[in-house]
């Protein structure tokens, strides 16, 4: 049986973390600070930290390994872009905007996880699209509805739509292809991964409709969803810039218990509402991740690559 969420997270501690000059051209969620990269990494471990004993406390199976300090990887923090982990043993490795993200892909990773009792089978790379400019960066450019077999992506440079393609006919997905927009200095430009503004929980999806502008694509997203019989918790832009659309569903290891993960930012723009709506299906576990987030331009979802493999 296909599962949607998991009771398994790979996180990667920063050891370089900084705001990454290379993201920062498409990327507008990223923030400009005044603080020295070595303030700010420390920073940033500190949020680290706090989110997986937040996590751990709640009985949910993270599996930390370092970031290589070596390799000067400022987002390596963000595993959720350059891997996913299937229930079949498979697991795909993907091809990476930034030059200096494509040095997060490491063995290492993977032995760790086989250390800790995963099953390997096989690995799926797309990275050699790197070579043409092409690229689709893991589950931060594709939503997976794994139990209904859909992937939402919100088209973009970091997300190229033959590639979205070519993993769904690899990975039997139905693609839902769609662009999403944001509002930056009185432009519409494309959002940098459909994970900012999209969510899949078991029962429900929590989305900015607002930032897909066209009205039949939409209208497409939401005909989607309802058919799976997923509840829509629409939220507006302004609440996806507080990374209120960058969340992730997973289970505790030793209860039925659900949680969705969100940071701080992210908890406080809900509405009353919203928290209501959202609690009728899973608890809500936010962390402080302000650093993290101003700088890096991701939040809580992009820093869990959540771990489907067999044992």
């Amino acid at each position: 049986m296909k599962k949607q969420i998991t009771d398994s997270v790979l996180m990667i501690r920063p050891a370089s973390f900084r705001m990454n000059e290379e993201t920062a051209v498409n990327n507008y969620f990223q923030r400009k600070t005044e603080d020295i990269h070595l303030a700010t990494n420390h920073k940033a471990q500190a949020e680290f930290d706090g989110f997986v004993e937040l996590l751990k406390a709640k009985n949910i199976n993270v599996i930390v390994v370092e970031d290589d300090p070596k390799l000067d990887t400022p987002d390596a923090l963000f595993p959720n872009n350059w891997i996913s982990f299937h229930q079949d043993g498979r697991v795909a490795l993907y091809p990476m905007f930034a030059e200096n993200r494509r040095r997060e892909r490491r063995e290492e990773v993977l032995l760790q996880l086989e250390e800790h009792g995963f099953n390997i089978e096989s690995i799926v790379d797309y990275t050699s699209a790197e070579e043409e400019d092409l690229y689709l960066e893991g589950t931060g450019s594709l939503i997976l509805d794994r139990e209904n077999r859909k992937a939402y992506c919100a088209i973009s440079a970091r997300a190229n739509e033959d590639l979205v393609i070519e993993f769904c006919e690899d990975f039997e997905f139905t693609p839902i292809i769609f662009e999403a927009y944001q509002s930056v200095e009185d432009k519409r430009l494309p959002i940098y991964h459909t994970n900012v503004m999209m969510c899949i929980a078991e029962h429900f999806a929590v989305i900015c409709l607002a930032s897909i502008d066209d009205k039949k694509q939409r209208k497409l997203v939401v005909n989607s969803l309802k058919s799976d019989g997923k509840s829509i918790i629409d939220i507006a832009e302004a609440q996806m810039h507080q990374f209120a659309g960058n969340m992730l569903q997973v289970k505790s290891a030793t209860t039925d218990q659900t949680y969705l993960i969100m940071s701080k930012t992210a908890h406080e723009s809900l509405t009353k509402s919203q928290v209501a709506e959202i609690e009728k299906h899973t608890q809500i576990l936010s962390s402080d991740l302000n650093t993290i987030e101003v700088n890096g331009g991701g939040s809580a979802r992009c820093m869990l690559a959540e771990v489907f493999l067999p044992r």
